[in-house]
């Protein structure tokens, strides 16, 4: 079948923004950290600023999905585009001035995070807009790609770019970016918009819609509890690992070979999701997801540094080839009216649950030792991703299944297509007709990130997904 590379303009030129994009924010998590770092000399200042990044984030989130859902997924993606250009810009240039106010960089940081909260929603809908049914597993597949490679190159880059220019140009770097993915937004048109002057209920209705086409898909609701589950051992295993990895199991180096691991399989993973056709996709990724017991374990057991990064790059290619099937599947199955809140919800679950493994794997650690909140994530994720195969809908859901509804009756064998991502990066909407590459109706926007990220939005690490 040929690539949507091949065949699909608009896909092109999403993809080069969003390959930009990635890039560019590769660097800014090293950057910021020395930034902030240097300016102040605390580490509680960092985590300040980290935290107003991420409250608006989770905040805004539903509210991001349904303003996508009302308007033209593009032009909110877009103004979003604008708003975390001037902000990093704003950032780099405060860097630059060697005078650098704390509560500057947090303001422009929370504006950057509320911003994300409305860029993450959109993906889902850019996607289904730019590419033909037939050929979104491929582009999902590609996008994951360049996600996992930028995670694999991006700490290279960021180190290169902080040491020999600072900080400072790593921002104006990220605000070029997306400079770069408005613009070619704006060349961009989707193949399926919503009406100007599309009738809409309240806020709050829209809201309890979102959240009722959530819940009403059995397969999708519970897919998602065993994600944020995904997420929050991910949490104890980044919090936890450098600490067993220096003490236990060898020193710095161990921990860089068990991260590098982990990008080099989450690559692997995303290029084998782009050929992987399994008939029952979401029984299959759940069931992938369940190989990170094996990294938890072992760190548990204080294994040779090789086992565990063999682990964790094989969870890692799990995870990569997880998540462009689940975003084919909702893409798929999520009617595209509601494909935007319904997503909203799946990144507020996946972000939410990392905060919390993040908080209570140390307190956990510090109480009992370290290697019992590991076993307590590994237990946690295997039982949630396993348990899923226990649910009618998560077994009969094939791409082929014509149900676009949400389940009329819970005990019905009747099937509803449609999912989410795990962290992080998932898009969905009901099929529409594919898109010729040489119409305009073709075009499509592009923005965001993790999400995954998310998706667009802000980037991931692999932490993030599920998915992130």
């Amino acid at each position: 079948m040929p690539h949507p590379f091949r065949h699909n303009p608009a896909f092109r030129r999403f993809f080069l923004g969003r390959l930009l994009s990635l890039v560019g924010d590769a660097v800014i998590p090293s950057a910021l950290a020395l930034a902030v770092l240097r300016a102040t000399g605390s580490a509680s200042a960092l985590a300040l600023v980290l935290g107003c990044a991420m409250v608006p984030r989770l905040v805004l989130l539903p509210l991001g999905g349904v303003i996508a859902d009302r308007f033209n997924p593009r032009t909110v993606a877009l103004t979003t585009d604008l708003v975390r250009c001037a902000g990093q810009l704003f950032v780099g240039i405060e860097l630059l001035s060697g005078k650098p106010e704390l509560w500057q960089i947090a303001v422009a940081e929370a504006i950057g995070g509320a911003a994300s909260a409305f860029a993450m929603p959109t993906l889902s809908s850019l996607i289904v807009g730019i590419v033909g049914e037939k050929d979104r597993q491929a582009a999902n597949s590609a996008l994951g790609v360049v996600r996992s490679a930028t995670l694999v190159g991006g700490p290279a880059l960021a180190g290169l770019l902080v040491l020999t220019a600072g900080p400072g140009w790593a921002f104006v770097l990220d605000a070029a970016s997306f400079a770069v993915s408005a613009a070619l937004l704006a060349t961009l048109t989707l193949s399926r918009a919503p009406a100007p002057g599309e009738e809409h209920h309240s806020l709050r209705s829209d809201l309890v819609e979102g959240w009722h086409e959530v819940r009403s898909r059995g397969w999708y609701w519970t897919s998602l509890v065993a994600h944020a589950t995904w997420n929050g051992a991910a949490a104890v295993f980044s919090t936890l690992g450098p600490a067993v990895a220096v003490k236990e199991l060898g020193g710095d180096g161990a921990w860089i070979v068990i991260a590098q691991a982990g990008a080099v399989g989450l690559l692997l993973g995303s290029l084998l999701s782009g050929r992987a056709r399994p008939r029952r996709p979401i029984l299959a990724g759940n069931l992938v997801l369940t190989t990170y017991v094996l990294p938890l374990g072992l760190l548990a057991l204080h294994a040779p540094a090789p086992a565990v990064a063999a682990a964790f790059g094989v969870a890692s290619a799990g995870l990569g080839f997880f998540n462009p099937l689940w975003s084919t599947a909702v893409q798929a199955a999520v009617p595209q009216a509601v494909l935007a809140r319904v997503t909203s919800y799946d990144w507020l679950l996946s972000l939410a649950a990392m905060p919390l493994g993040y908080v209570l794997a140390p307190l956990a650690a510090d109480a009992w030792g370290e290697a019992t909140p590991l076993w307590i994530a590994a237990a946690a994720v295997g039982l949630a991703c396993v348990a899923t195969a226990g649910v009618p809908d998560v077994r009969r859901f094939t791409l082929n299944t014509p149900a676009n509804t949400p389940d009329a009756d819970a005990s019905s064998s009747a099937l509803d297509a449609g999912a989410s991502s795990p962290v992080p990066d998932a898009d969905a909407s009901s099929p529409v007709p594919d898109a010729d590459a040489s119409s305009p109706a073709a075009d499509a926007d592009v923005s965001s990130p993790d999400l995954h990220r998310r998706p667009s939005a802000p980037r991931r690490t692999p932490a993030d997904r599920p998915r992130r």
